[in-house]
């Protein structure tokens, strides 16, 4: 497949924590016929998300928090989610990783091991997530966690088995889809 596609037109339609454009995009089809597409994109910084991991124990480290968009479209209260952030500028995802591992569940990595990117709305969202694995020790929690309070963060960490976590996800306690990749990557390499 060959996509030829031309931005015709864009305009911001809402500036607040995310910012939603309306875009008039030219895209040519696998057909060669052309057509005019008119989409609202959200866009947002990138992420990045951490799945730590103690090999020794078989458990892996979970947030638990209140979700306002899942609520809305199931009422679920709250998620269970690999540990996760948004980058800042010029940040680097493993840092930004580490740095929301040490806010979100006070724990102190030192090796995070890249295992890809996904896109996990990519019909409406530009958002990317960098997905990080990492080993850790009971020892190396620094703190309780619980996220940062002038951000609003209300986390309870959750330390869980990672058999357990799969059940979960088979049974769909958990739905997160950064969560469910990081999982399943778990249980293929472990």
């Amino acid at each position: 497949m060959s996509f030829d596609n031309r931005v015709l037109r864009q305009s911001t339609v809402y500036k607040g924590f995310w910012t939603i454009k309306s875009v008039s995009l030219q895209n040519t089809r696998n057909d060669g016929s052309v057509r005019t597409l008119e989409r609202e994109v959200a866009q947002t910084r990138d992420a990045a998300a951490v799945l730590p991991f103690d090999p020794a124990r078989g458990v892996v480290l979970l947030t638990r928090q209140f979700r306002l968009a899942a609520f809305l479209n199931g009422g679920r209260n709250a998620l269970l989610e690999a540990c996760a952030g948004l980058i800042d500028d010029g940040e680097d995802a493993a840092v930004c990783v580490m740095r929301e591992a040490r806010e979100e569940m006070g724990l102190a990595l030192e090796h995070v091991r890249r295992v890809g990117e996904i896109y996990p709305s990519p019909g409406a969202s530009t958002e990317r997530i960098s997905l990080f694995v990492a080993h850790y020790e009971e020892n190396r929690r620094t703190g309780a966690g619980g996220g940062v309070a002038q951000e609003g963060e209300d986390i309870e960490v959750v330390e869980i088995a990672l058999d357990a976590a799969l059940a979960m996800i088979a049974d769909g306690e958990i739905v997160d889809a950064k969560t469910i990749v990081l999982a399943q990557h778990l249980a293929l390499t472990r």
